[in-house]
């Protein structure tokens, strides 16, 4: 069976939604629209495929089978619900959306539709990161002690003025909200849940009005502790980082790559050269189709098999609270605690 997909949303990552759609067996981009109708006819144009004048002509097409929702963050649960209603499975741009009541009532109205979403957190598919989680569940690092997430990249201020919801509260969040989930997400995924948040935010070299850098110290359920840095102020940008320590071990990756593994017996084995000069840390269109390919692809094998999708709504959910959790720690200067 082949799929067809309608992208929602027409900025900077819908161009790598469509690329990767196109390398990905029984799938076919069929449609897109965006608000502004001369972007959707240019997109359109480029990648072979029909421009609809709304969101109600998009979701109407027969042969859109799967919506990307590409809109700004603020508005996925939005989009989300409409496509869902819609009898659309659904794909959403990182995050899930910018509070987690969006996030709850996209997540009903998935359940409730019965169709399959799944929330882009391509990097859970690079291959060496599928590797880090075997070594994880194997036991190879023992019990876990320490994890730490960077994401010190660099954006311009002709970057947040490119789009009026860029650096706003409602429709996009911080560096944190951004740049930094991906590796929230990564963090969560290799560390478990997270049960206590203290951190600090603040805007220090862009004129927005949420944080361009941010710092937070966790308290994970299993005991082992945690940090997390993001930022959009360090130039010239550097790659991200994510570190898991345990008794047994430490792994450190970097863009997506294994660069070192340490364990017990004194071996130090270090990996190969990240995936690229971390291009992504200065340049926001600098995005590897390939693992946003294997999320899709798993999405449409999820519904072949009627299974959730290995990145579910509730993943997203999930990577969402923590950042969550950092805003209102830094907004109240305290610890905030996680629900169970």
């Amino acid at each position: 069976m082949t799929y067809g997909f309608g992208i929602a949303g027409t900025g900077v990552i819908a161009a790598i939604h469509a690329d990767a759609i196109a390398t990905v067996p029984g799938a076919r981009l069929a449609a897109v629209t965006d608000v502004a109708a001369g972007a959707a006819a240019a997109f359109a144009a480029a990648h072979g495929c029909a421009a609809e004048p709304d969101l109600d002509a998009l979701l109407a097409r027969p042969d859109v089978d799967v919506v990307s929702v590409c809109v700004p963050s603020g508005l996925h649960a939005e989009v989300g619900i409409r496509a869902a209603k819609a009898g659309k499975h659904l794909v959403v741009e990182k995050p899930i959306d910018v509070t987690l009541e969006a996030a709850d009532r996209l997540i009903e109205a998935a359940r409730t539709a019965g169709v399959a979403l799944t929330v882009i957190s391509q990097h859970r598919f690079d291959p060496d990161l599928v590797e880090a989680k075997r070594l994880l569940e194997a036991g190879a690092l023992g019990r876990l002690v320490l994890g730490e997430a960077s994401t010190k990249w660099y954006r311009t201020q002709a970057y947040y003025d490119s789009a009026v919801w860029r650096g706003t509260r409602a429709m996009d969040g911080g560096s944190l909200m951004n740049q930094g989930i991906h590796y929230v997400d990564l963090l969560r995924w290799c560390m478990g849940p997270v049960r206590e948040v203290t951190a600090l935010c603040a805007t220090q070299t862009h004129q927005i009005e949420v944080e361009d850098t941010s710092l937070a110290a966790l308290r994970f359920s299993s005991g082992a502790l945690g940090t997390i840095v993001a930022s959009t102020s360090i130039f010239p940008g550097f790659a991200q980082r994510l570190e898991i320590t345990g008794t047994s071990g430490t792994i450190t990756i970097e863009d997506g790559a294994i660069v070192r593994r340490a364990f017990g017996s004194g071996a130090d084995e270090p990996g190969g050269p990240p995936a690229g000069p971390a291009a992504a840390a200065s340049n926001p269109a600098a995005v590897d189709v390939a693992s946003h390919a294997a999320q899709l692809a798993d999405l449409l094998a999820a519904v072949e098999a009627g299974r959730e999708p290995a990145v579910t709504g509730e993943s997203g959910r999930a990577a969402l609270e923590i950042v969550c959790a950092v805003y209102e720690s830094a907004r109240v200067g305290r610890p905030v605690t996680l629900a169970p």
